[in-house]
């Protein structure tokens, strides 16, 4: 019990003034994306504004990683975007509530361990993807309403405000980080608009924030398996790209910040976070790498960040939508900007000539796979299977033999290297079964029978031995693989001696 006694811990050192800071810039960057989401999936602004209040709030509160900003996200708004418009908001609601149960259920089964299976190579394209996402969906803002792009004078005063805010993010922090420079540039730009009457795109000519307080509504659907047909693929979908995007995000907080989060509670958190976002009219989301780098970068580190970000949002929609309507989208353009290009790995185009040529293919495959599809779960997937298949031909072809009969006339094969499906052919070619003496021991000390194709293998050279009248001793087998080979033919003669025994570090919750 004593590992669930820490949901709420604020033991770490808060600087109060840099964490409320940095909530208020998070909160002020997450009304347009949210509003932005919330369209894409064809809902109503507010139920993207919920979304990000409800997801950063229980987050924060409850997550494995402080400094870690939830809410409202593109990922998840492009897999509902077909429920909601074939079946209504109220099944989206229902799909994110089962999605917020199978991450529940993911977290308490602790599955977070599996992005151990994640390659660096893989999460250099998905923070490569994700950057190139967060610019390209900027270019939107310098279009007008009908979908043509800005010209003329309009274009120079967004752009030059854009350029602005850009600016004072990256000169300030060189004077002094005693405010965090992104509100700092965002409170810049609105008194520059304001003071000269610049006419320019505002939060409120996207949309209207004003709103209550999230409003608790059990969805108004059929409860009956026919509804979880129609919800369960979305909730499956929405539950597998939030966690690994969630994931991943924390795992790239933690070298941020050089600490280490839970990744398990993570999932849970995210999981009750999705629960009563359906259950208080949101959408569902899961972690914002690009909000999530705004406050890491800001100095934030603690939990407060982002209930701050959260209240403030609410606030905002409660009582400060025609303030907050004003402010000018080229600040907040501006910023987003910034944050692409600090997001994206630089250091990894520096790498291509060092780097396994398979390691470059698999990162900008992934990096292709998340831009054009927009599929953060299945690029992720794309890379890690790519890799998995390279490891294995990698090992394939390490697998040797060290050849020599000792003084009892038994010869001796010691074997180097897994043998496993991938390398039971090259296996298989180390033996020379007709020229051998009557008696031979294969020898695993520095080898390990991996799967079920190894125990083939070895059943096929110890009956080719066994046709020639030859017998075959296996040594140095460790438990698990003697546990593989307990059901082989009986015309394999064990003899053991056991190796070390391997475990498997184990993450907390």
């Amino acid at each position: 019990m004593k590992k669930y006694l820490n949901l709420f811990d604020f033991s770490q050192k808060v600087n109060y003034k840099t964490e409320i800071l940095s909530g208020i810039t998070v909160a002020l960057a997450l009304v347009p994306e949210a509003i932005a989401f919330a369209l894409i999936a064809g809902l109503s602004p507010l139920t993207g504004l919920y979304a990000a209040f409800v997801m950063g709030l229980v987050t924060s509160i409850l997550g494995g990683r402080p400094g870690m900003i939830s809410g409202a996200t593109g990922a998840v708004a492009v897999v509902i975007v077909s429920l909601a418009a074939d079946y209504g908001v109220e099944y989206v609601f229902a799909a994110v509530i089962l999605a917020g149960i199978l991450e529940m259920a993911a977290g308490f089964l602790r599955l977070g361990k599996l992005m151990r299976l994640v390659p660096h190579p893989v999460i250099f394209g998905f923070v490569n993807g994700l950057a190139i996402i967060i610019f390209i969906s900027q270019l939107d803002q310098f279009k007008s309403p009908d979908g043509s792009w800005l010209s003329g004078s309009s274009l120079f005063i967004f752009l030059g405000l854009v350029l602005f805010t850009m600016v004072i993010i990256w000169g300030l922090p060189k004077l002094s980080k005693v405010v965090p420079s992104s509100l700092i540039a965002i409170l810049a730009v609105f008194g520059l608009v304001l003071a000269f009457g610049i006419d320019t795109r505002t939060i409120g000519d996207i949309a209207s924030i004003q709103g209550g307080f999230p409003p608790f509504h059990i969805p108004e659907i059929p409860f009956n398996i026919e509804t979880l047909k129609i919800i369960f693929p979305y909730s499956a979908i929405v539950a597998g790209v939030g966690l690994i995007e969630s994931l991943l995000t924390l795992n790239i907080v933690d070298e941020i910040t050089e600490t280490r989060g839970r990744g398990n509670k993570e999932a849970v958190a995210q999981g009750t976070a999705n629960i009563l976002s359906g259950l208080f009219s949101g959408m569902g989301g899961c972690a914002m790498i690009g909000q999530s780098l705004i406050n890491t970068s800001n100095g934030a580190r603690a939990r407060l960040s982002g209930i701050v970000a959260a209240v403030m949002l609410l606030v905002f929609i409660m009582f400060g939508a025609n303030l907050i309507e004003k402010v000018p989208m080229a600040a907040l353009t501006g910023l987003m900007i910034m944050v692409a290009l600090g997001t994206f790995e630089w250091a990894s185009l520096r790498t291509f000539r060092r780097m396994p040529k398979s390691d470059v293919l698999v990162m900008i495959l992934v990096t292709l796979v998340t831009v054009f599809l927009h599929n953060l779960a299945l690029a992720v997937l794309v890379g890690v299977i790519i890799s998995a298949l390279v490891f294995a031909w990698d090992n394939a072809k390490r697998i040797r033999a060290r050849k020599y009969t000792d003084e009892n006339g038994i010869k001796h094969y010691e074997i180097y290297g897994p043998l496993f499906f991938g390398s039971v052919t090259l296996f298989n070619e180390k033996f020379e079964v007709l020229e051998d003496p009557e008696e031979i021991i294969i020898d695993f000390k520095e080898s390990r029978v991996v799967d079920m194709s190894a125990i083939e293998a070895l059943n096929k050279i110890t009956e080719r031995y066994h046709k020639v009248g030859k017998k075959v001793h296996l040594r140095h087998l460790s438990p698990d693989c003697r546990r593989l080979l307990s059901n082989a033919d009986a015309i394999i003669d064990v003899n053991v001696l056991e190796d070390p025994t391997y475990k498997i570090v184990v993450d907390k919750v």
